[in-house]
């Protein structure tokens, strides 16, 4: 005898995992090589092979699939605030490690963000999703008066050297194992002199 997904929530749960998932990746090769105004959400559905509805359902449509795609919901969380007391060695690490796939994520990231910033629709969900995600926990953990215009430096510190190391592939960090500790050194004086300012 055949179970039907009627009979198997769990089956159904599966099925609607992996529509999930097929959306979320074509949503994301459509968004990596187009702008949010040219991506439809049927070319998207096509290109998952679902009914376009299902976008609706899942993700409430254009703009929640567009921050899902950018923010997707396993990605690790920035927590300025949880550094063991040490926000530059924090700062530091998040400028200069990552593996080849961390890279890669934030790369296609960055390429999606500047190809969508001028949306109108795309810009607004960029802006309240680094602001939320990034600029408030930051000015949290400073916790004074300066901690808004250090934050903003900070970003603008952090979101450079992530289009250096992922998009420009250039930033230093790739040299002879010896110089990599000058490197490390500068990162270190550099958010030291913010967070001290």
């Amino acid at each position: 005898m055949v179970t039907t997904t009627a009979s198997n929530p769990r089956a159904k749960r599966r099925d609607a995992a992996a529509t999930r998932a097929a959306i979320l990746r074509a949503a994301h090769l459509r968004f990596l090589r187009e702008s949010y105004d040219s991506v439809g959400l049927r070319d998207i559905a096509g290109d998952a092979g679902v009914d376009v509805a299902l976008i609706s359902r899942y993700f409430g449509g254009k703009e929640g699939l567009f921050s899902e795609v950018l923010w997707p919901e396993d990605s690790p969380e920035f927590d300025p605030a949880n550094h063991d007391g040490n926000l530059v060695e924090y700062l530091t690490q998040l400028v200069t490690e990552g593996d080849v796939d961390d890279r890669n994520h934030r790369m296609e990231m960055f390429v999606m963000m500047l190809r969508s910033a001028s949306s109108p629709k795309a810009g607004k969900i960029i802006r309240q999703r680094v602001n939320e995600d990034v600029l408030q926990p930051m000015i949290a953990a400073l916790g004074d008066d300066a901690g808004e215009w250090r934050a903003n430096m900070l970003l603008a510190i952090l979101m450079g050297v992530g289009v250096l190391r992922t998009v420009m592939e250039s930033d230093g960090l790739t040299c002879m194992v010896e110089d990599r500790e000058e490197y490390l050194r500068r990162y270190r004086q550099l958010f030291a002199g913010i967070l001290n300012a």
